[in-house]
């Protein structure tokens, strides 16, 4: 026992923050097969490390407190007040059903794609992090020692089940919200049947994360099937969509309410409207009985992850941290990139060009080849693109210029996909010694492959639209490519981030705008051609007429011209900093 104890007093006080909280009976088959009682050392090292972690315990359970009470107060500012102003108004005789037949038609294949989207992406944290996740002092000094791993483990699963629900939870009561305005529901009936989603669905999710930071088969089959179920949520939120304008399939809607889990809980929130299925109740004793079996599972298999596995997600995790903590997005982005990528590069090859100014976009084009994925997801943020502009027809006022925005930002975030080789260069600008242009000129034909496809393939779509019958205002897709692509180009010359933006503007008195001067600055491109272009497309969108299109594709090239420009001056800007800090490294 003094050996363990000296060991345990020279841990430090970040040792094991969760596993001060595990209270479990000792259960023999958490027993290595060649361990004895005088081996487990569990109980002395958790009841150590209480003590050990009392004061800085109370300081922390301070700060969760501090956490949830300004959590409590923006739910109540923001989302308590205003429902509950909107039920008195609708006790006081307001009439919201006119939205009732829209929602109820929308809501079986909004509620399947959002529950499979969520499955999905607990799936794909799975990769990198996981439900499961000790800090770094827990995974690399605690769990080698004679201790079992899931009486460490097992708290921070059931944490992570409790920080899972907690949103679910929300959006019940959100739902709940909605359905007694439009339909007329009862309050706790309607709360009542959407918490079975709400609570089931991040749970399952929770045990998705789990299956897959355990096994590598299963996290396997994740990289396989996520183009699929993308493919999926994306088919899904289109006919919500059209559902909504009142394009219903009536078989296939119940054909995906009863495929699975994501399909139970739209049949669970439907029982309390006028559109109650009869196989509500068995839907929500399906969801149940599946939840409670995959948590039983989880909660006993949760100690079984390779120690090995923990210390690398550990290391993973706070890397990924501290480039938050940084604002360093592009840095965390590529932390999680490299621990979840699948298969390796593909070796695909094209002809060499025989003309110089054809390098550049050979380069691009190669790269993009060798990494389809970034084609496939500029493929996909196209479709909510689409279906945003095509939802502002029907729209007017600050709906149609919302939509536009949102049109406009899936477009940006489309072509920025397309832009990963112009990120790579600004990552280190020494990369770029092998070309004979300079910096600026360099950066600037960067933006020709991403243009050229974009064109095309916005091309392409407005062709088969006009075929269709949607007029003239289709060809502002391809309009809009160049002034994207400019956009992401600004953002891709921006150089070293501007932490001292955040607090420049604190020295002065009565000022707190440094966040808001931050943000204004790391999303410069995509914001300005945002706002430039919403209220032309918008206008151009709703009239449809050849005069209003012209002049929205007139602007956007001026757009994209300016933006142009501004990116070459980043670009200058960038070497001149590299420079800078390489000859202070000298010193």
């Amino acid at each position: 026992m003094s050996e363990s104890a000296a060991l345990s007093a020279a841990a430090p006080h970040a040792a094991a923050d969760a596993a001060a909280d595990a209270v479990d009976a000792v259960e023999p088959e958490d027993l290595p097969a060649d361990w004895t009682a005088e081996d487990d050392w569990t109980d002395e090292a958790l009841t150590l490390l209480r003590t050990l972690r009392a004061p800085h315990r109370r300081s922390r359970a301070g700060q969760i407190a501090f956490m949830v009470y300004c959590t409590v107060l923006v739910l109540v500012a923001w989302g308590v007040t205003p429902s509950f102003g909107l039920l008195l108004q609708s006790s006081m005789g307001a009439d919201y059903t006119g939205h009732g037949p829209t929602l109820l038609a929308a809501l079986p294949s909004a509620v399947a794609a959002a529950s499979l989207a969520t499955l999905l992406l607990a799936a794909r944290d799975g990769l990198w992090r996981g439900p499961v996740i000790p800090p770094r002092a827990t995974a690399d000094w605690l769990l080698p020692h004679p201790v079992r791993p899931r009486r460490v483990l097992r708290p921070w699963f059931w944490l992570s089940c409790a920080l899972a629900t907690a949103p679910g939870v929300l959006a019940a009561a959100g739902a709940m919200v909605v359905l007694a305005l439009t339909t007329h529901a009862s309050l706790p009936a309607a709360f009542g049947w959407c918490l079975l989603g709400g609570v089931c669905l991040p749970l399952l999710a929770t045990c998705t994360g789990l299956a897959v930071e355990r096994s590598d088969r299963v996290a396997a089959a994740v990289h396989r099937l996520t183009p699929w179920v993308t493919v999926a949520v994306l088919l899904l939120a289109t006919q919500s969509v059209f559902a909504a304008q009142g394009h219903r399939v009536g078989r296939l809607e119940r054909i995906e309410l009863w495929s699975g889990p994501w399909g139970w809980a739209g049949l669970a929130a439907l029982a309390p409207t006028p559109a109650a299925r009869p196989g509500a109740w068995a839907a929500a004793a399906l969801l149940v009985l599946l939840t409670a079996g995959c948590v039983v599972l989880a909660d006993r298999y949760c100690g079984d992850i390779a120690p090995a596995r923990l210390r690398e997600r550990a290391r993973t995790a706070a890397g990924v941290l501290a480039a938050l903590r940084t604002v360093e997005l592009r840095a965390a982005r590529l932390t999680v990139s490299s621990t979840t990528k699948g298969r390796g590069p593909r070796r695909l090859r094209l002809p060499a060009p025989r003309a110089r100014w054809l390098a550049v976009p050979w380069r691009d084009a190669l790269t993009l080849l060798r990494a389809p994925a970034r084609l496939g997801r500029a493929l996909l943020l196209t479709v909510p693109s689409a279906l945003c502009a095509y939802l502002v027809h029907s729209a007017s006022g600050l709906v149609s210029w919302g939509g536009t925005a949102l049109a406009l930002l899936f477009g940006y975030l489309a072509t920025a996909q397309l832009l990963e080789p112009a990120r790579i260069e600004t990552d280190d600008a020494r990369r770029a010694s092998w070309s004979p242009y300079p910096f600026a000129g360099l950066m600037l034909r960067h933006a020709v492959v991403p243009t050229v496809l974009g064109v095309v393939a916005g091309a392409v779509a407005a062709g088969a639209a006009v075929i269709a019958g949607s007029g003239g205002r289709a060809w502002l897709a391809p309009a809009a490519v160049p002034a994207m692509v400019a956009a992401g180009l600004v953002n891709a010359c921006r150089g070293f981030i501007r932490q001292d933006l955040m607090f420049g503007s604190a020295r002065a008195p009565g000022s707190g705008g440094g966040p808001l001067l931050f943000a204004a600055w790391y999303a410069a491109g995509p914001a300005v051609a945002v706002v430039v272009l919403t209220v032309p497309f918008t206008e151009a969108l709703t009239d449809g007429s050849p005069t209003a299109v012209l002049k929205t594709v007139a602007l956007s090239l001026v757009t994209a011209a300016v933006l142009l420009w501004w990116a070459y001056d980043r670009a200058g800007n960038v070497t001149i900093r590299s420079q800078a800090a390489r000859a202070a490294q000298q010193r």
